[in-house]
């Protein structure tokens, strides 16, 4: 009998206790979220970088009253995981910028939506976050707008170039760092190479030097220009896997942009750099815009102007650690007409140990995923961030949590999928092979790194030696290189290309300022030559390298 009360009893308490569970739930079901107190929060942590006054967003998330008018749209997008906008796979890699709403976020929201989207009390608004107008940076403590505004006129994609003089007495180091156009209808992206004192000045230049300059460049070179851009010989040999050995050596790499100071793009979030971190930009320096123009839904007759610019925060100390921003690329790909999941390839083994802060793949509208992977010295491989599912629209920087150190000797590899169907509603043209270029109609495979190259210990050699490697180096017929001495340092100068600063490891080997390359000198029968990247090169006399 007691067994039988201490039953009925505990049947009791669990029946009270779900009840009461049942209440508590329910009571939590109903609780009426607000925009001020609910709401509100989510968005100006999540969505008021982009949909504020003066930015690309259609509204504005700062207030109840711009907001309720877009509920149910906020409501298809969030559900449908369109908006925010963010695309790298979770399962790798941790980031310091990801904008995805969490289950419990989405249900609040949904739940404020079909509840009516009301604002509820104004008093508990949270404060909205503060910015300069204008900027996603602080306020900027210089700014370089273009030499002049540019206009451009509806149709053909135009890349075009503006060399800025910093006039920096001295060097300095940059702590926060934002691209912006004047006018976002027309510019797809802007770059801002930091170019040395000593570089040819573009801006300086007449139309004549400029294009002799370039022609000369082009001899050498895989490119040719059509109008005002850059586009791959259809004649060039095709890899699509350049990590694969190939006959003679030549992978077909691409990339670069070891000078590149920052950037925009849609989706690309501003430079902001921890203290400690940032970017060297020389006393001297010129600031060069590379900036693409383009918008194919303009009437055909329209003017559009623009003056891009860029804005700069110094550090209050020189930073301990020097960034780079660099891509591992391919350039050699052939895309098939029709091909719906063409793989393209791409790898750089690293010399030196490096430090990884913030992954930006790149590709056109034929794009449709990027991986980049770790093959580590010990055999062991991981994949480092993926992005299963590319948007042009959306180009962001996947900016790192924690810093991702990478050993000497690791080989990272980038690899690319391309729908050149009729099932990708993006593509121009399926009916066309297509190539590497810089019109959006054309492909690009890049994937950009923003990191810190572990440099070694800088040597002291003696001034002579350092002298009797000044001189000309014919790399091939027609494409030479300068090096120059500046104190303990080599300066090497390519036409059109900005310098390179190289320190010595050794006497005989040096290593560059802020990049990953090296440089070495031998003697072949008698003969001095220097080996780099890009193969050996012989030094030659003035005459023969001026013809």
């Amino acid at each position: 009998m007691k067994r039988s009360l201490t039953g009925l009893l505990c049947c009791a308490v669990m029946i009270a206790a779900f009840y009461f569970a049942q209440q508590n739930s329910s009571a939590n079901i109903a609780k009426p979220v607000t925009f001020s107190k609910d709401i509100a929060p989510i968005f100006n942590a999540k969505c008021t970088e982009c949909h504020r006054p003066g930015e690309a967003a259609p509204f504005s998330t700062l207030t109840y009253q711009e907001v309720r008018p877009w509920a149910k749209s906020i409501k298809e997008k969030i559900v449908n995981r369109v908006m925010p906008p963010w695309h790298a796979d979770p399962h790798f890699g941790q980031f310091a910028n990801d904008r995805t709403l969490s289950t419990k976020e989405i249900d609040t929201i949904v739940a404020w939506v079909d509840g009516g989207a009301k604002e509820g009390d104004p008093k508990d608004m949270p404060k909205a976050p503060t910015f300069v107008a204008g900027w996603n940076i602080p306020k900027p403590d210089v700014i370089f707008p273009i030499t002049e505004e540019y206009t451009y006129k509806a149709g053909a994609d135009e890349y075009q170039y503006f060399d800025v003089p910093t006039n920096f007495t001295e060097d300095k180091y940059i702590q926060y760092a934002e691209a912006r156009p004047t006018n976002p209808k027309i510019v797809h992206h802007i770059l801002a190479f930091i170019v040395p004192p000593g570089t040819p000045n573009m801006g300086k230049m007449s139309a004549d030097q400029r294009y002799k300059a370039m022609e000369m460049m082009l001899k050498s070179s895989p490119f040719y220009r059509d109008g005002y851009l850059m586009r791959l010989k259809p004649d060039q040999p095709v890899l699509d896997d350049t990590c694969a050995p190939v006959a003679g050596g030549r992978r077909g790499g691409g990339g670069g942009g070891g000078d590149i100071l920052t950037g925009f793009a849609p989706g690309h979030n501003a430079d902001i750099w921890e203290i400690g971190i940032g970017k060297l930009v020389p006393a001297g320096s010129t600031i060069r815009f590379q900036i693409h123009y383009s918008n194919q839904t303009l009437n055909g007759n329209s003017v559009e102007k623009d003056r891009s610019m860029i804005g700069l925060v110094f550090a209050k100390e020189q930073p301990k650690r020097l960034l780079v921003t660099n891509s591992i690329g391919n350039i050699s790909f052939k895309i098939p007409a029709g091909a719906e999941n063409h793989k393209v390839v791409a790898c750089r083994t690293f010399n030196r140990d490096l430090t990884i802060y913030a992954y930006e793949p790149h590709m056109h509208f034929r794009g449709k995923s990027m991986e980049y992977k770790a093959y580590y010295p010990d055999g062991k491989e991981e994949v480092l961030i993926s992005v299963p599912k590319w948007d042009f629209g959306w180009q962001t920087n996947y900016v790192l949590k924690q810093p991702k150190r990478i050993p000497a000797g690791t080989r990272l590899q980038v690899t690319a999928y391309f729908d050149n169907s009729t099932k990708n509603k993006f593509n121009p043209d399926p009916t066309k092979d297509v190539r590497y270029g810089e019109p959006t109609y054309d492909e690009m495979m890049l994937g950009f790194m923003d990191y810190v190259i572990e440099q070694p210990t800088v040597a002291q050699v003696d001034a002579k030696i350092l002298d009797s490697y000044v001189g000309k180096y014919e790399l091939r017929p027609g494409f030479v290189a300068t090096i120059t001495r500046e104190g303990n340092t080599l300066v090497v100068a390519i036409p059109t290309r900005p310098n390179v600063i190289y320190l010595p490891a050794s006497a005989t080997t040096f290593f560059s300022k802020t990049g990953s390359s090296d440089l070495s000198f031998e003697k072949h029968n008698d003969l001095l030559e220097v080996i780099t990247e890009m193969g050996r090169a012989k030094k030659v006399k003035d005459d023969v390298a001026t013809k």
